[in-house]
């Protein structure tokens, strides 16, 4: 259709190690879950990519707090902890990106990766993000898709912070807002399945919604 932007899904590190009962695990992780799961099921009937992000480091890496790094150990490749959740949608046409193989960060799921090639080649032009974390991979990966051009949405009611400081996914929020990206909900009322274009726009003081 004339002036429809084509979409991709991104979902980001939905993985055992950040969900309750990981070694990283995020309060209230798993409830992620849920609207990614019926965002995946939609993506798919209309044909639109959906990717799955996951962090899948080695045994040894500087990412790691053990070995000068700021993190407990976690998501190390061939581990249940690097396993998607086990509730999280599978499908053999989602398409997986693995990030943080060596000694480097890699927040986001476009560094060191070729997501940004794969998009090209899908012809996105817009990415709808959730996952974990608010604070950090949702938040870069967010950012960069930003920088490459796409129009991004991150989805509120899909991703979940770590909070390594009070507060760091709020600011998160707001970083992304102010980069440019859209803050949505991928439903306005429980149990209410919306279509992408009927996502509606958070304000900025989450207080003033209403249902």
């Amino acid at each position: 259709m004339p002036g429809v932007k084509k979409q991709a899904l991104l979902v980001v590190d939905v993985q055992n190690d950040f969900c309750p009962g990981g070694t990283l695990a995020v309060a209230h992780g798993d409830e992620v879950v849920e609207p990614l799961n019926r965002l995946i099921d939609e993506f798919l009937a209309r044909g639109a990519p959906v990717f799955k992000t996951r962090d899948w480091h080695p045994p040894t890496t500087k990412h790691f707090a053990k070995f000068g790094g700021t993190w407990p150990v976690h998501c190390v490749q061939n581990t249940k902890g690097a396993q998607f959740h086990p509730q999280l949608k599978d499908d053999p046409r989602i398409h997986i990106i693995s990030k943080g193989l060596g000694d480097t960060d890699c927040y986001s799921g476009f560094d060191e990766t070729d997501l940004d090639d794969q998009l090209r080649q899908n012809g996105v032009e817009e990415v709808l993000v959730g996952g974990l974390t608010t604070d950090y991979c949702v938040k870069n990966t967010v950012l960069d898709a930003l920088k490459n051009g796409y129009r991004v949405k991150a989805l509120e009611d899909a991703i979940r912070a770590v909070d390594l400081q009070p507060g760091d996914g709020d600011r998160a929020i707001e970083e992304m807002r102010a980069a440019g990206a859209e803050v949505v909900a991928s439903k306005s009322t429980p149990n209410c399945r919306l279509p992408i274009s009927d996502c509606r726009l958070l304000p900025a003081n989450k207080d003033s919604l209403s249902d």
